[in-house]
């Protein structure tokens, strides 16, 4: 199955975003830490090109941190600066500034040397629709200065913002590239919230979530929800957390899409564990 999704806006931010990388010095993508490669889009590794280019894997502490650990190592292998942070984490932003400080001193020291007075180091920020990068704007500029939502698509249009005085960040809308061809990123997406609720059923989306903490975190799914990694029945084993946890309609059947909102819910707020959808390749 390929999934379709490229709505109107997108396609002119990917425009916006091509005309404006010459104003800026370098990049800093954002990725989710719970699936880092399935929140990179492809589209804006080829809009990239050669500007240098930061990584920030955003939710740090809804991830394995193992994981997450060997993710970094994968990243600086590929010869890119990579750093791991939860936004309310001051130590963490610290080190988002400090990691684009480093990226700028050697544009800086050129124009120094051409006599020109160095400006403020200019980054473009991007991403894909809700993966925190209104969040970590506000926490770098220390103000709210972008809007912040809990659904994809909030931000809309391109805008500078200054940085504690250290840079300049040029801000984009998230943009999602045309199709997924490889469904398990359609379903690592939907399952972390950056896709809309309404592209797949959600139903599927779950049991995804399920098959695969059983295969790699079984005691996380046994302790919430009694599911041991040994049960096949896909619904029998919702039937069971909708009893535990009381998704019921009248007449005390299981309401399938109400143990659906339950496992999603309990999934991106942490209540299933720290857990990460996938690793780096070997």
């Amino acid at each position: 199955m390929t999934i379709q999704w490229f709505p109107g806006h997108m396609a002119k931010a990917k425009r916006e975003v091509e005309e404006k990388l010459k104003l800026v010095d370098f990049a800093v993508e954002l990725v989710d830490a719970r699936a880092p490669y399935s929140s990179q889009n492809p589209m804006l590794q080829d809009v990239l090109q050669q500007k240098p280019k930061m990584i920030v894997m955003m939710k740090k502490d809804l991830a394995d941190a193992e994981i997450t650990a060997d993710w970094l190592a994968y990243f600086h292998d590929q010869g890119m600066k990579a750093v791991a942070i939860n936004v309310n984490d001051k130590a963490d932003i610290k080190r988002v500034i400090q990691t684009a400080n480093q990226m700028s001193k050697e544009k800086m020291d050129k124009l120094w040397k051409k006599g020109i007075n160095p400006r403020a180091a200019r980054a473009m920020i991007l991403g894909i629709p809700n993966v925190g990068k209104s969040t970590l704007i506000n926490r770098l500029a220390n103000k709210k200065i972008a809007q912040i939502g809990d659904k994809p698509g909030v931000t809309k249009q391109q805008q500078w913002i200054k940085v504690k005085g250290d840079f300049e960040l040029l801000d984009t809308p998230g943009i999602l590239w045309p199709k997924f061809e490889e469904e398990i990123v359609g379903y690592r997406l939907a399952a972390i919230g950056t896709i809309k609720d309404q592209l797949l059923p959600l139903d599927d989306v779950v049991a995804f979530v399920i098959q695969y903490m059983q295969q790699y975190y079984p005691d996380q799914l046994e302790e919430r929800y009694g599911i041991n990694r040994d049960a096949e029945d896909m619904w029998d084993i919702f039937v069971s957390i909708g009893k535990q946890r009381g998704a019921l309609e009248s007449g005390g059947n299981v309401n399938f899409d109400k143990v659906a909102d339950l496992v999603i819910r309990d999934l991106r707020t942490g209540k299933l564990g720290e857990m990460t959808l996938e690793t780096p390749p070997q």
